[in-house]
């Protein structure tokens, strides 16, 4: 574990914030919360899975970077609609203009969409609809193959054999991971989303712009698109957006999940790298080694183990505090010295 230590030692130990309870939207498990600090508090939103695999996004308030001293009872966002019926999963949370995103994926039991509302202030949000394409996994295959084959990951990855049957539904291209820059950049929306096996960038001067024709004119071109793919053998197998990405003078800092397979499963992984100010799509670095990996009881059996799943941050002085998944039943939180962990970005620059 690079960097990484507990906020009373340095004794290279995370720490459990938040676990499930008996209310019955998270009896099963809590993870992979936004994050967004407001003054001296740390708004978190939630995911929140009740047994059977349905999940909604709870809300807590954190004293600091670590103490819970309020905890909603019920959810503040819940599926509403079709493409919702299975679940509101993953939330992430930025602040642009002086409105709050929230992203989060919408589930039907078979799609997986990025969806996403907004907020004036916390933690009530009104739900905007969905962001990524809805495009079948044939169409999408046409677009991006359109010039040159694609990887052949994407073809893998997203040519999955459909495991439910319901002929009412159309089965579409996951598209997930949504993470917003915290500002606009020239004059435009930029943010994160995934599609297997990269990570993919989009700028838009409004939302209202990812009209059908947008994506496939997106697609037509995908490799343009991709900001981020997969380098070294901890992410060898596929890589996602995680926390909002953090502005520094050097950079843009994003701490991302990568994930290998092994022996026993697919192993998720904490990763950072840094992206140009001026154009993201340009990387400048990238640790050759995890931030943080899967080490503890809680991070390497759970739901789905061996997971750690980066999907909030907060920066106190210079220590920056993300909040994570473990192995997707429990929200635990590391931290890192800002200025060390740039040090170590520097030291491995691309250009």
């Amino acid at each position: 574990m690079l960097f990484i230590a507990n906020h009373n030692d340095r004794s290279n130990k995370a720490r459990v914030i938040l676990s499930k309870t008996d209310f019955g939207f998270e009896n099963a498990g809590v993870l992979n919360p936004a994050a967004i600090r407001e003054g001296d508090h740390v708004h978190i939103f939630y995911r929140a899975v009740r047994h059977g695999n349905y999940s909604t996004i709870g809300y807590c308030r954190l004293d600091g970077p670590l103490t819970v001293v309020e905890r909603f009872d019920m959810p503040v966002l819940f599926p509403q609609g079709d493409t919702e019926s299975h679940g509101v999963e993953d939330p992430r949370v930025s602040k642009i203009d002086g409105l709050y995103y929230l992203t989060y994926t919408a589930y039907d039991g078979v799609n997986a969409l990025g969806a996403y509302a907004t907020a004036e202030t916390l933690p009530h949000f009104e739900k905007k609809g969905i962001l990524t394409p809805q495009v079948t996994y044939e169409d999408f295959r046409r677009l991006a193959e359109s010039k040159d084959p694609v990887n052949e990951k994407y073809l893998r990855y997203n040519g999955h054999p459909v495991i439910h049957t319901d002929p009412t539904k159309k089965t579409f291209v996951w598209d997930k991971n949504i993470v917003f820059f915290p500002r606009r950049i020239h004059g435009k929306l930029f943010f994160l989303h995934r599609i297997k096996p990269d990570i993919q960038l989009v700028a838009v001067n409004d939302l209202d712009a990812l009209t059908p024709a947008f994506w496939d004119e997106y697609f037509l071109h995908l490799y343009e698109h991709i900001a981020l793919a997969p380098k070294y053998r901890h992410e060898i197998s596929y890589i996602g957006a995680g926390c909002p990405p953090i502005e520094t003078k050097l950079g843009w800092l994003l701490i991302y999940h990568g994930v290998h397979d092994t022996a026993t499963g697919y192993k998720y992984v904490a990763c950072a790298a840094l992206m140009d100010l001026e154009d993201p799509s340009i990387e400048i670095a990238r640790l050759k080694s995890p931030l943080f990996s899967p080490e503890h009881d809680y991070e390497i059996r759970g739901e789905v183990n061996n997971v750690c799943f980066p999907t909030g941050t907060a920066l106190f002085g210079d220590k920056l505090y993300i909040y994570y998944g473990a192995a997707d039943e429990q929200i635990a939180c590391a931290s890192v010295s800002l200025s060390a962990l740039m040090e170590a970005l520097i030291t491995q620059s691309t250009l």
